[in-house]
């Protein structure tokens, strides 16, 4: 099933913009705010986000250009009461892909959904592209200005979720779940151990660091 994620303060509109997805056979998942929604990216790959402009602490315009700084084909969907020209040429700039004035025709939603949805799947790619730094997930590659900087797979791993989620702290226990399974035995260190590793070879990388979150673990920064 298509998995669309829901960015919408208000709780109300919310839920009836997922109830309305859901009984149409898609997958909707609901969030209050951004931070909530990066918590929820984390453990899901959607195919699309629909997103309010107006929420506190973090603002849709600043979800949406996290999202396509990183992410450049999925589908983002602004849902929202501002329907002025400037905030409109703001998220088209950002690289939004369609703007809907509440109140919301979900008949209309719906279409609109389909269009992007069928549109995704043909320019759809595996890659994370920040200035020069390219990771191709097809291959397992990393390439700086054109140059491949070898890396291991779980190195590769690492990297390339930190990266779909920037400013999203990622704990060493979560890390070590994902990416060493049943070799948890090796001790949380081992993370630390990795992160060392992938900050040495893109010391030179003006595209983003890795962060230490004292106390709970990593994340990662684009510049």
């Amino acid at each position: 099933m298509v998995k669309i994620l829901i960015v919408e303060d208000d709780l109300k509109l919310n839920k009836i913009v997922c109830t309305y997805l859901n009984d149409r056979l898609y997958t909707a998942k609901g969030c209050l705010d951004p931070q909530e929604a990066y918590e929820a990216m984390y453990n899901t790959n959607f195919d699309l986000i629909i997103s309010d402009i107006m929420m506190p602490k973090i603002d849709g315009f600043e979800f949406a250009e996290t999202v396509r700084s990183i992410n450049k084909t999925i589908p983002i969907v602004f849902m929202t009461a501002r329907d002025d020209f400037r905030s409109k040429q703001k998220g088209y700039q950002l690289g939004i892909d369609d703007y809907v004035i509440k109140p919301v025709n979900l008949d209309e939603l719906i279409l609109r959904i389909e269009a992007l949805l069928r549109r995704a799947n043909i320019t759809n790619t595996n890659k994370i592209e920040l200035g020069k730094f390219v990771m191709d997930a097809n291959d397992i590659s990393v390439s700086v200005d054109g140059k491949e900087i070898p890396v291991t797979v779980r190195e590769f791993n690492i990297l390339y979720k930190m990266l779909s989620y920037p400013k999203y702290t990622f704990t060493r226990a979560q890390l070590m779940d994902e990416f060493w399974g049943a070799e948890n035995d090796t001790g949380l260190r081992a993370v630390d151990v990795y992160i060392t590793k992938l900050r040495d070879k893109f010391s030179d990388c003006e595209e983003f660091k890795i962060v230490t979150v004292h106390g709970l673990g990593y994340k990662a920064v684009l510049l």
